[in-house]
């Protein structure tokens, strides 16, 4: 076979769309990991991920031994967080540290970015279920294009991976269901990654059972009682996988579990949030916090493709052209979760970064969208609309970088307008850059930490760095630097306030750190 045939065989396949989003995504993501800087819940995330590794040795089950050290520096908070993803990258990230000569924080900043890719892929393939190759890459690439997840993508070594494992957990679950239906042979290999991925996405957040939930509905709608079995041992299989792979829960798993359950429903925290201008404790928020969240944060095109494409996705469904059972499943995660997230207000801070689990369902709705436009447009024209689409993200990612996921569209004339309204750089990116002008400009200088001593200090090289919550503001001396940041609007709320400026760090004219100088 000619070389021009077998590349014609190549671009004719499914998945070839993919490749090429995956391509460019990928090599967007080599150049430039390096540059972003390390969120406030990294250091002792990663720090959690150094030392669960030792529940997994025979030091953990000696005598005398403190269990609560694998569990790392802050156990209280991160024991109610599964540690799968970690225990699986952590070797990756060495790797990385070593093949790309690379320190900690831009070696998982790439492992996250990959994790995303793979999500991807997996998202990719669950809404090949209802539309064609090209449609489902089109979605794939707004999704991915979003800014928000873009900036995540690196930052994020939470909810990203979580929202991955969850997103495979449904994919595997919907395929293993049509194969035990099928009745043509016990499907092993579906079955095998069907049990790990549920096991692990439990392993990682509590409510990731939520997804075997999902496909337990699938499967009694799909009426394949003989295959009752199996499912079972689906859900104690999987449910093993989680203990394997969560040693908080080794000890009293039942009571733990429930324990773990309670806590994150409630999510007890009553941190300062701004929004629309006031300041709301996360405990206390409006209940069109997350709604509008999700409306000012994602690109302007995003929610009028989604109200087309269910429009579209309904029309298919009364037409029988696809199965309603799975993909109102699918969308049933978004709309559940959302309005038990309206009715019952938990906690929630930081944008919609705790549920960016639910968000694939929106994107594969607006699968259905771009469906349509393949269908009743020439592929010169679809291209070219669906570059329209995504023009927004594509310019945010490159204007805003590496802050990408402090966006804010023109709704509320984007980071401009959002400034000292919303929260931006909530999880103070930024030190990393104020750090690094404070050692090039200001070599020297005593630098006082606001917030988060932890995370400037990590960017230190021999600097003279003191936390600013550990001293009275009569120790900062004359001419020393201080480090503020705006979340919050805790530089307005300081008693440090009026001291003049002599660097800002951010985008658009809103600030997300600053250095000031005591006079």
């Amino acid at each position: 076979m000619k070389m021009n045939e077998l590349l014609d065989r190549f671009v004719k396949k499914t998945f070839f769309p993919l490749l090429i989003l995956l391509g460019i995504n990928i090599v967007s993501g080599i150049l430039t990991f390096r540059a972003y800087g390390m969120s406030w819940d990294e250091p002792l995330f990663y720090n959690y991920a150094d030392s669960i590794r030792m529940a997994y040795t025979p030091q953990a089950f000696s005598p005398g031994f403190d269990f609560e050290q694998v569990f790392g520096k802050s156990p209280e908070d991160h024991k109610i967080y599964g540690p799968a993803y970690l225990l699986l990258a952590h070797p990756v990230e060495q790797f990385i540290m070593s093949a790309a000569n690379a320190d900690l924080a831009p070696a998982w900043h790439l492992v996250n970015f990959l994790t995303f890719q793979a999500g991807l892929i997996g998202f990719f393939f669950l809404i090949r279920r209802w539309i064609s190759p090209w449609s489902a890459a089109a979605a794939t690439a707004f999704f991915s294009w979003q800014p928000v997840f873009w900036g995540h993508a690196f930052i994020n070594p939470k909810d990203i991976p979580f929202m991955v494992l969850f997103l495979f957990s449904m994919l595997f679950g919907f395929n293993l269901v049509d194969r035990l239906t099928e009745n043509k042979g016990f499907p092993w290999k579906t079955f095998i990654a069907a049990v790990l991925l549920l096991g692990l996405s439990s392993a990682t957040r509590i409510i990731g059972p939520l997804a075997g939930i999902l496909i337990f509905i699938y499967f009694i709608l799909k009426r394949s009682w003989r295959s009752s079995f199996y499912f079972l041992l689906y859900a104690l299989l999987s449910i093993a996988v989680m203990f394997i792979f969560w040693p908080y829960l080794w000890s009293s798993p039942v009571d733990r579990f429930i324990e773990v359950l309670k806590h994150m429903s409630n999510n007890p925290t009553e941190l300062a949030v701004l929004f629309e201008g006031q300041l709301f404790r996360a405990n206390a928020m409006p209940r069109r916090y997350l709604l509008e969240m999700m409306f000012i944060t994602l690109t302007e095109p995003t929610w009028i493709l989604f109200l087309a494409g269910l429009i579209l996705m309904i029309k298919r469904m009364i037409q029988k052209n696809i199965d309603w059972r799975d993909s109102s499943l699918f969308l049933g995660l978004f709309v559940f979760m959302m309005a038990y997230l309206v009715y019952n207000r938990p906690s929630v801070y930081d944008g919609f970064r705790h549920f960016l689990f639910i968000m694939p369902p929106v994107f594969a709705v607006i699968g259905f969208a771009f469906e349509w436009f393949w269908q009743k447009l020439r592929a010169p024209i679809f291209v070219i609309l669906v570059m329209a689409l995504m023009a927004p993200g594509v310019f945010g990612i490159i204007h805003l970088y590496p802050y990408e996921y402090a966006y804010y569209n023109q709704f509320v004339n984007g980071l401009t307008g959002a400034y000292r309204n919303y929260e931006t750089d909530y999880w103070l990116t930024c030190y990393k850059e104020a750090v690094e002008w404070t050692q090039l400009n200001k070599p020297g200088s005593p630098l006082h930490i606001q917030r988060e001593f932890d995370l400037a200090e990590y960017y230190n090289h021999g600097g003279n760095m003191i936390d600013l919550q550990k001293e009275p503001e009569t120790a900062i001396g004359k001419g020393d630097l201080i480090l503020f940041h705006t979340r919050g609007d805790l530089d307005i709320r300081s008693v440090l306030r009026k001291l003049p400026v002599v660097h800002t760090i951010g985008r658009d004219g809103a600030v997300f750190c600053m250095i000031k100088q005591n006079q």
